[in-house]
């Protein structure tokens, strides 16, 4: 019985050792190229601070009912996009 056991596990080793290599040297690369958050990017904050301003205006333009909508609109058309 022993020996039947030992007649498998061996073999079973052989295979789950350069497996288990495979796997940790993977792990190893997914954590040095995880993409990092925006916290983590001054040009990803600005651009998100940008789209958020932007964002602001179209929502007072959509929710104002004055005249000035066509030249409101207008000028972010004329606007530089940063």
């Amino acid at each position: 019985m022993i020996d039947e056991l030992a007649g498998l596990l061996v073999p079973a080793m052989v295979f789950a050792i350069p497996l288990l290599a495979i796997w940790t040297k993977h792990q190893r690369q997914m954590v040095r190229i995880e993409p990092k958050g925006p916290q983590d990017s001054p040009e990803t904050l600005a651009k998100i601070e940008r789209l958020e301003q932007r964002v602001r205006v179209l929502e007072r333009i959509v929710t104002d009912k004055s005249t000035g909508l066509a030249s409101d609109i207008e000028n972010l058309r004329n606007a530089p996009l940063n």
